[in-house]
């Protein structure tokens, strides 16, 4: 036997630690984790790591759901069989914002119609350290597809001062209160999450087809009354969630602008040209956060697909006044597919000081209604994995998934656009089901924390059309390297991380996802 594959095996000694994942079968490629009150697994969590040791978390489609093993750096001098990467901590990239998802009215709905004890572990599993740790949340501004009905703030026609605005009842019931609850645990473990609020449409009276759906835009000239009274709606907005409790970050200047160019669009939404959203930012919408002492609030543009970047970018920003009050550029992920990633790099390279967020995906099966949920469909993790390593790979700072809970059709939505979830609640059973994708998403939120700086990584030998990786610098010189595996058969990777420690060796399974952490040694 060749000496240096001997030492490999004796030095990759593993101990595996279970969480207990109750699995489940839906007749999908893969299973579900079921939690009920009493059970729900747990991510072991991590310890010091002691010289030349690091840890690997595995997710797979036949087996792992982010359990844990650890290994020892191989002294043996490469290459390896498989692919062998170099990795480079002193070129750095971007800074992590975070990773998250959405409190809609439907997350609240499903998370409330279940019992006590597995309300308790929903939280824990997205928020806690037994859990993947989300630093990262949406705040729909009143009504989106995924509430019971459409609604606003303020109904009063003429309400410029906004004097009668007023958050709902799904507000005070469904949102802040799992927001409320997301803070303290994280705080309990000694992490933030970010809040953005992202507006679908204005109420009906200040649009000029009098209708929160459909196509529609905001009523009279730029730098008018609906204009000035619109750019209230975000002040107010966001003093009524601070007084409650919850601080807002950031907030995007519309979601999915280009909806609201659609005749007949189904769902809230409200129109807007580049020209228009920048003449809205740089007259009405900055300085009236800055006026009122939100001046420190986020304002992302775009709010929609990476097709409209550049362009949308460029004419934003190229205006002086528009790109002091702007800090960043928030994507959908829905027609990446459609669109190479030379949109992010351009956009990056013509504006590199403002940052670009992934502000929503979920998947959207437009052919066959039938699995607009499908319980344990191993695919759907992987497609998250795919393009959230692309994403990543190409300047975007964080990425935040849609609805955080769903029911068994994938609702409620109250025009029956149903999608799917990394969580879904059954209520008649009092449980809900951990999916693929939930785990897809552990992989960088709890890995990736906010502050991580992506560094540079080059494959050296061996290559391999079904990998994908990338890696991030964080404090106390750790480092986080995730791969996915997309093949039928096992991928042998190796990691140089410094010439102190030798090399990292593993063989990821097919269809998998790990996270490697281990300590850098400068």
């Amino acid at each position: 036997m060749n000496v240096k594959f001997l030492i490999v095996l004796i030095s990759l000694i593993w101990l595996c630690k279970g969480k207990n994942c109750v699995k489940k079968s839906f007749g999908y490629s893969s299973f579900v984790c079921v939690c009920n009150s009493t059970v729900c697994d747990k991510v072991t969590p991590e310890w010091d790591l002691k010289p030349h040791q690091f840890l690997v978390y595995m997710s797979s489609r036949d087996e792992y759901r982010l359990d844990n093993f650890e290994g020892y750096f191989n002294i043996c001098p490469g290459p390896y069989p498989g692919v062998n990467f170099n990795v480079n901590p002193f070129k750095t990239y971007q800074t992590i914002i975070g990773f998250g998802r959405a409190f809609t009215d439907a997350t609240g709905i499903n998370v409330m119609s279940l019992p006590e004890g597995a309300q308790e572990n929903w939280l824990k599993s997205y928020f806690s350290s037994e859990g993947i740790q989300y630093s990262i949340g949406r705040i729909p501004m009143a009504s989106c597809d995924f509430s019971t009905y459409p609604y606003s703030y303020d109904n009063t026609s003429g309400d410029f001062e906004m004097t009668k605005f007023s958050l709902q009842y799904e507000d005070m019931h469904y949102k802040l209160p799992l927001m409320t609850q997301a803070v303290k645990m994280l705080k309990e473990d000694g992490r933030n999450i970010l809040f953005f609020g992202s507006p679908w449409s204005a109420p009906a009276w200040m649009k000029t087809n009098d209708d929160m759906t459909g196509y529609g835009t905001l009523k009279g000239p730029q730098g008018g009354p609906y204009y000035k009274a619109w750019a209230e709606y975000f002040v107010h907005f966001i003093r009524e969630y601070q007084n409650r409790g919850i601080e807002v970050w950031g907030v995007t200047a519309q979601n999915e602008p280009s909806d609201g160019h659609l005749h007949d669009f189904p769902f809230q939404a409200m129109g807007w040209t580049p020209e228009q959203q920048r003449d809205f930012i740089a007259n009405d919408l900055g300085p009236a956060l800055e006026e009122n002492g939100f001046g420190d609030v986020k304002i992302m543009i775009l709010d929609d697909q990476r097709i409209f970047l550049p362009y949308w970018a460029d004419k934003v920003l190229s205006n002086s006044t528009a790109a002091k009050y702007v800090s960043g550029i928030a994507i959908h992920w829905y027609e990446d597919p459609l669109v190479p990633v030379l949109a992010l790099d351009s956009s990056h390279d013509m504006f590199p000081d403002k940052f670009i967020f992934g502000t929503e995906a979920c998947i959207w099966p437009v052919r066959d209604k039938r699995d607009r949920v499908a319980l344990g469909e191993w695919n759907r993790a992987e497609r998250y994995a795919r393009y959230i390593i692309q994403d990543l790979q190409h300047w975007v700072t964080g990425w935040t998934d849609w609805n955080m809970a769903l029911d068994m059709q994938g609702g409620p939505n109250w025009v029956s656009n149903f999608v799917d979830s990394p969580i879904i609640v059954n209520k008649e059973k009092g449980e809900f089901y951990k999916q693929p994708m939930f785990y897809a998403m552990g992989h960088f939120s709890k890995f990736v924390p906010p502050g991580s700086v992506r560094v540079a990584m080059e494959a050296v030998s061996g290559e391999e059309k079904d990998l994908s990786c990338v890696t991030f610098l964080q404090e106390k010189q750790t480092l986080s390297i995730v791969c996915a595996n997309f093949g039928d058969a096992k991928i042998d990777v190796s990691f140089k991380v410094d010439d102190d420690q030798g090399y990292i060796f593993y063989s990821l399974p097919p269809h998998s996802l790990a996270t490697f952490r281990c300590n850098y040694i400068a």
